[in-house]
């Protein structure tokens, strides 16, 4: 190529990039403006996707321009919520069974623990060591509003019978921690109920999570129940098997131990204050001192009363907060009396009078009691001398193990809204407390933030966030920030 050919080729070729590099700076700039005059972005999905998270801790942002029409609470999943467990100690966080809310904004989560996680979940506990992740977390968490772990603890102790399965969590204003025991999922009407096989399981999961539990717990755990001899873990792993620390504790047993019968109150640190019933004693419905794989509690300050939702007996039980003495009781629909179990639930049936599956009790600032009959996916709602108020059935064509596992109540003055955590459909219903006429959702089945599986737990905190919680194989707690009212979400 001669020179002045050469020269006119460079000459083209950085004209070229000027333009192409002016191109793009437009195209940016129009970006930067919503995208300018390019093609309309795309309408945002309501399908649970999960959307950046504001600054921890930030007030709800409000509804923008006019609105009309119904309304309802708008709600964004945190991604990034909770924060990851210290990475030393190889935790992973097995079923979730309950969740809760305290009087500083505490959320408290209970879980299932080492017998939840799959066998490639669990790797040191096992028999022979398998690999160095994972231990199961302490079955209580404490978390902040911004996720951060501020306590752990949970396992056997002087006093009183650790739960095969800690269900439901309440927390009182002097910041008390009571836990049901709601017994080994499977069982007839336990929470998370996966199928017959689990009182096999039962048995060998026992031993098989106290060895894991006592590896995890190292050295403490001959504090608060002492565990087996466990597997010799490779020295490189030994570190992080003493840092499992307070809350995965245990003892092996050789045979399958007494059915969970009972509920248990402790100090916010763990320390024992009171147990009520015990583990394999249960008189029937209308025993005044034994219980039947209670799943739920809720407590009333003012009266000073505790009320259990007492899953196998299929009632409701109150009992003083501070003896643990009997004061009342009733069953499906305010009787009395109770009643034959109810056949399997029919969409095209009449309701039934008797409970089939009560697995929550909720109070609220008005006085009412709400009441979870999973299985009939209904909730009823009653005075608190157990007179029926009104019901309302929530996707009724559910089967199997119905709609209605959770409730919570939304954090305005009026407690306007009620939130109904159903695991089957794996959603969060939106009812308008006063009428129970469902008016919006969130959430979907699916693994990604912002989706659900089997989300068995709700609750509110101050500023109106919530926080979900999720069992068998969903093993995850979910924040999702309160922006205010808006347009409801379609039901279907």
């Amino acid at each position: 190529m001669n020179r002045g050919r050469f020269g006119c080729a460079v000459a083209a070729a950085i004209g070229i990039a000027i333009a192409a590099s002016s191109v793009d700076e437009t195209v940016l700039a129009q970006g930067a403006q919503g995208r300018g005059a390019t093609a309309p972005a795309p309408a945002p999905s309501t399908r649970g996707t999960a959307t950046p998270a504001p600054a921890r801790g930030a007030a709800p942002a409000q509804t923008r321009g006019a609105t009309t029409g119904p309304q309802a609470p708008r709600l964004e999943v945190d991604p990034l919520w909770p924060q990851p467990f210290p990475f030393d100690k190889h935790w992973a966080l097995g079923s979730v069974t309950g969740v809760a809310v305290d009087s500083q904004d505490h959320i408290w989560v209970t879980h299932r623990g080492v017998d939840s996680l799959q066998t490639n979940e669990k790797g040191p506990t096992l028999a022979t060591w398998a690999a160095e992740c994972c231990y199961a977390a302490p079955q209580v968490l404490e978390f902040d509003m911004s996720g951060k772990l501020l306590d752990s603890w949970g396992g056997p102790g002087d006093g009183y019978q650790w739960p095969q399965n800690p269900s439901g969590i309440a927390v009182d204003s002097k910041g008390n921690v009571w836990i049901a025991a709601a017994g080994v999922p499977g069982a007839a009407g336990a929470r998370g109920a996966r199928g017959a096989a689990a009182a096999t399981v039962a048995a060998a999961a026992a031993a098989r999570g106290a060895r894991g539990a006592a590896a995890a717990a190292g050295g403490d755990a001959a504090g608060r129940g002492a565990g087996d001899a466990v597997p010799a873990v490779p020295a490189a792993n030994a570190a992080g098997a003493a840092q499992g620390a307070r809350g995965a504790r245990g003892a092996a047993a050789a045979a399958a131990p007494a059915g969970d019968a009972h509920v248990i109150k402790f100090t916010s640190g763990g320390n024992f204050l009171l147990q009520i019933g015990k583990p394999g004693q249960s008189d029937g419905p209308d025993s005044t001192t034994t219980l039947s794989r209670p799943s739920s509690l809720a407590i009333d300050e003012a009266a000073n009363e505790l009320y259990v939702a007492d899953t196998g007996n299929r009632r409701i039980v109150v009992f003083d907060a501070t003896t643990g003495a009997h004061k009342r009781q009733w069953f499906g629909s305010g009787d009395k009396a109770s009643s034959d179990a109810p056949g399997t639930y029919d969409p095209a049936a009449p309701p039934v009078r008797p409970f089939r599956d009560v697995t929550c009790v909720k109070i609220s600032r008005d006085g009412l009691v709400y009441v979870c009959d999973r299985a009939s996916n209904r909730v009823q709602v009653f005075q608190k001398n157990g007179t029926l108020v009104k019901e309302m059935v929530v996707a009724k064509d559910t089967r199997a193990e119905g709609s209605v596992w959770d409730v919570a109540f939304s954090n305005d003055a009026q407690e306007r809204f009620l939130y109904v955590a159903d695991g089957l459909n794996k959603t969060v219903w939106i009812l308008q407390r006063d009428t129970l006429t469902p008016v919006s959702r969130f959430g979907d089945g699916g693994r990604y933030p912002g989706l659900f599986y089997a989300v068995g737990s709700v609750a509110v905190d101050s500023r109106g966030n919530v926080y979900t919680g999720e069992n068998s194989e969903g093993k995850r707690v979910q924040k999702w920030i309160n922006r205010g009212l808006g347009a409801p979400r379609p039901l279907n």
